[in-house]
């Protein structure tokens, strides 16, 4: 088989492994290119499928397995979406009772409600989100600050200050 057939099966191999993404492919074509190098060097067809086979092999039993533990990845995944909005700073717009009312987060204006029954928080008071249901900030009082200032941590995720 001439090398250019196997190179041409390199392309479409690496064709489909841009639609997957999972590195079989990709190990199909590091194969597929083995053949082509086997054939160049003058190797009949039964040969040529020894080298792809024993690459395929080597690639999907081997450098795949390690490919993908290098690229997986470690450690929390850092929230979005609305779940970015968890723990932020918040300031009240119009009242917050357990039923509604509204907040200003992150420079967006939302519906809020008191994470606490009975609990309501006044326009211009801060609060922070402990939730997001649905369109909806449940919300409940900051964090006191510690006694003395700063606590030596950074600070959490925040907004700027609203105006």
């Amino acid at each position: 088989m001439s090398w250019h057939w196997w190179v041409v099966a390199a392309f479409v191999l690496g064709g489909l492994e841009v639609f997957t993404l999972d590195l079989v492919f990709g190990t199909l074509v590091v194969a597929a290119l083995a053949g082509a190098v086997a054939s160049a060097a003058g190797l009949g067809f039964p040969g040529q499928a020894l080298v792809v086979a024993a690459t395929a092999v080597l690639m999907l039993a081997v450098v795949r397995p390690l490919l993908v533990r290098r690229l997986k990845v470690e450690g929390a995944l850092v929230p979005s979406g609305t779940a970015a909005h968890v723990g932020r700073p918040a300031r009240v717009l119009a009242e917050v009772t357990e039923l509604g009312g509204r907040v200003k987060l992150a420079g967006e204006e939302w519906s809020a409600r008191s994470a606490a029954p009975g609990r309501a928080f006044a326009a211009g008071e801060p609060v922070r989100v402990v939730a997001i249901d649905g369109a909806t900030a449940v919300v409940d009082a900051p964090p006191a600050a510690p006694p003395g200032g700063s606590s030596g941590a950074p600070p959490a995720a925040s907004t700027p200050p609203e105006p």
